[in-house]
């Protein structure tokens, strides 16, 4: 179906990809990976024509629909959400829009003749609206939606009326109801709940067409492909599986290409030995001349340097007490909108607590509660002895400096270490040598939450509290920081939508629903498994 043939592209003066190939069939769905910068989205630009390639060329059937997710979303207003998303429908958008037009007019006073005329005009657009599977179109519109979590009774609120996160939702939504044969997916799962990512996860399983995507989340891309495309080096590496197998076969190449460059090399060796002993010998010449052009003919073995394995090592947080925080029939409301209700809970010290429940549930509420930033309607939160709190929040990199690097915002929170050591811990949150030194101004929001989280962990606290950590973080930054929480002697309670993430640091869980909170003692594993026993007990 998609063909990608022999593609070089230069961007940026230097070669994303050198005569790269690949081919996507019907029914494939594979994922893109490779570090920040390596080209992925590139791939997706080009494939749907916003960019050109130096060489080779891109071909797929005439007449293939294509999809593109991304995180760059055009200006959404002057529709509600429903016409929006069917928006991308076309001709049956257009119908709708008039039909739902002429109804509004249908309402109003007229005379005989123009409703006479306005009623043979509106049959005439239901008629071509059903010919052209409009009914199956909108139903298909308002399943969509309201799986990515936006409610029935806010379809037909104005899109303006939304926040960022919730409308690239709204583009999600009108991607997945065009239902294309080849569907292109940047990070579908940034500003989604854990909700909506298992709906949509679901979704893309049985959705029929060819599926490329890029995701940081790893159970996510697991669950779901089963062909990995590896973006590196100039290069597309192809792998069959998903991102664990992928992960196992590529650390599996890279040994066996050590191996083979260390026997090369051994052989190297030995070959410019002799030619080194014995080329002032007439009586060797020829054979040194042979081997000589042997070497000359050898094509090195190249083994690509990895990035080096980073591991943040917690300066050693001073103990607190054995009760780090108590909650006492805690509620909390705003205004009328009642969020938390009675709950009741002690977090001991060296809990790894994973706080979970639908968007909206009241998640972040509790976590500012925990933090002291925000006071509870009715009840206590009891701060333990010996607590040094520290506090992450996606509203924590707007405390920034825009004017300062990254350097010099980290050395702040540092003032009685060495330039040696600030740079050590940067180097942890991927910031080496001249990454240190950019400014926070031009900074991705993974990079600040980079920064933030090194100013955090940096002071000897031993109570976390972290809000989405994870939000904009890599595959490998997220690995980083889960084998530093693991290894953490301290005390953590953290909100996050990766799966993985939670089942790898928790060891127990706080479950908020309708307005109350059940106590869970495991880990998020465990936690699901249980939750599936009570769904099938219900």
């Amino acid at each position: 179906m998609l063909h990608f043939s022999n593609i070089t592209k230069h961007l940026g003066g230097r070669t994303l990809y050198k005569s790269a190939s690949f081919q996507a069939n019907p029914g494939d769905k594979i994922g893109l990976v490779g570090p920040n910068g390596a080209g992925k989205s590139t791939i997706f630009r080009i494939l749907v024509g916003q960019m050109g390639v130096d060489e080779g060329a891109v071909s797929m059937p005439a007449k293939t629909v294509v999809g593109y997710f991304s995180q760059d979303t055009a200006e959404m207003s002057g529709h509600s959400v429903l016409a929006e998303v069917m928006a991308g429908a076309g001709k049956v958008a257009e119908l709708a829009d008039k039909i739902a037009s002429m109804e509004e007019r249908l309402g109003q006073e007229m005379g005989e003749d123009e409703m006479t005329k306005l009623l043979e005009r509106y049959g005439d657009a239901r008629e071509e609206f059903e010919a052209l599977g409009g009914y199956e179109v909108e139903t298909r519109a308002q399943t969509v939606l309201t799986g990515l979590g936006i409610a029935a009774e806010d379809h037909h609120r104005p899109v303006e009326s939304f926040s960022g996160g919730w409308k690239m939702r709204i583009a999600l939504a009108r991607i997945l109801t065009l239902q294309p044969d080849l569907l292109l997916m940047d990070e579908p799962t940034n500003h989604l709940d854990l909700e909506s990512i298992v709906w949509l996860e679901e979704w893309l399983k049985n959705y029929p067409g060819t599926l490329i995507l890029t995701s940081h989340d790893r159970e996510f891309m697991n669950k779901i492909v089963s062909r990995i495309i590896e973006v590196n080096y100039g290069q597309l590496t192809i792998y069959g599986g998903n991102y664990d197998y992928y992960e196992r076969e590529r650390d599996l190449r890279a040994e066996q290409t050590q191996a083979a460059a260390k026997r090369q090399q051994d052989m190297l060796a030995k070959e410019e030995e002799f030619i080194a002993r014995f080329k002032a010998r007439a009586s060797h010449a020829a054979q040194v001349q042979s081997r000589v052009k042997k070497l000359e003919k050898i094509e090195r073995i190249e083994v690509q340097e990895e990035g080096r394995a980073v591991k943040f090592d917690f300066p050693t947080p001073p103990r607190s007490g054995e009760e780090v925080v108590q909650v006492k029939h805690v509620s909390k409301a705003y205004g009328e909108k009642e969020v938390l209700k009675d709950a009741d809970a002690v977090v001991r010290r060296l809990n790894k607590v994973a706080v979970v429940g639908v968007n909206g549930a009241g998640k972040s509420t509790l976590l500012k509660m925990l933090a002291g930033h925000l006071e509870p309607s009715d009840g206590t939160v009891n701060i333990g002895a010996s607590v040094n709190l520290g506090y992450f929040s996606q509203n924590s990199l707007d405390l920034l400096n825009p004017e300062k690097t990254v350097f010099e915002q980290v050395y702040e929170e540092m003032p009685t270490a060495t330039i040696g050591q600030v740079r050590t811990l940067l180097g942890c949150f991927l910031f080496s040598g001249e990454d240190a030194d950019k400014k926070i101004s031009v900074l991705s929001g993974g990079e600040k939450s980079r920064v933030v989280l090194a100013m955090i962990l940096a002071k000897p606290v031993n109570f976390l509290v972290l809000d989405e950590p994870t939000n904009h973080l890599d595959m490998r930054s997220r690995e980083i920081l889960m084998q530093s929480l693991k290894e953490f002697e301290g005390t953590v309670v953290l909100v996050s939508h990766d799966r993985h993430f939670l089942k790898e640091v928790s060891n127990r869980v706080y479950h908020i629903e309708n307005h109350k909170m059940r106590v869970f003692e495991g880990g998020y594993q465990e936690f699901l498994v249980s939750a599936q026993g009570d769904a099938r007990a219900r």
